[in-house]
């Protein structure tokens, strides 16, 4: 899952986690979280560059932790922490991603959404700074040769029925 921040990634995954599928949680979350209990120095707002090292490198113990077996889906993950490398140092999202295995060929993005995007203590960025974001992830996944698959904007049992039936 990719996309637009505080389009309902995290929300419909936990839909897919309640139907028995297995998920990876976002590591820029996972990455705020730690920071704000130490030093910060690897804030998204206070170094871009550090956090999206950090978050390339949390992404790829993510996958090298994982068993191959079965669906598992991820909120945000390595393609993405390597956009935001690319974004913020000019690291050519292809040389991150050199000899990493391809992910399945759909990626799954949320769209802008305004009327569900909000603001908290770990996404400080504004609504119109999310939707670069989205900008820049879609092109990217494009340019790597994935099928960008839009979700609709509605609910959330609707958008994991939406998800599973393009996988099956």
């Amino acid at each position: 899952m990719s996309g637009c921040s505080g389009g309902g990634k995290s929300t419909l995954l936990a839909e897919l986690v309640a139907r028995g599928y297995r998920t990876v949680a976002e590591p820029g979350r996972r990455i705020v979280t730690e920071e704000l209990k130490g030093s910060g120095a690897s804030l998204p707002w206070a170094d871009p560059e550090a956090f999206a090292r950090r978050a390339v490198e949390m992404a790829l113990a993510d996958r090298a932790a994982l068993e191959p077996d079965g669906d598992i889906f991820f909120d945000r993950g390595l393609i993405d922490a390597a956009a935001a490398l690319e974004h913020s140092a000019g690291v050519p999202v292809e040389r991150t991603l050199a000899g990493q295995a391809r992910f399945h060929q759909q990626v799954f993005l949320v769209p802008p959404w305004p009327e569900i995007y909000e603001t908290d203590p770990d996404r400080r960025h504004g609504y119109d700074a999310a939707v670069d974001e989205h900008d820049r992830l879609l092109a990217v996944y494009e340019r790597l040769g994935y099928t960008a698959v839009l979700l609709p904007k509605t609910g959330v049992a609707a958008r994991a029925d939406f998800v599973l039936s393009r996988l099956a």
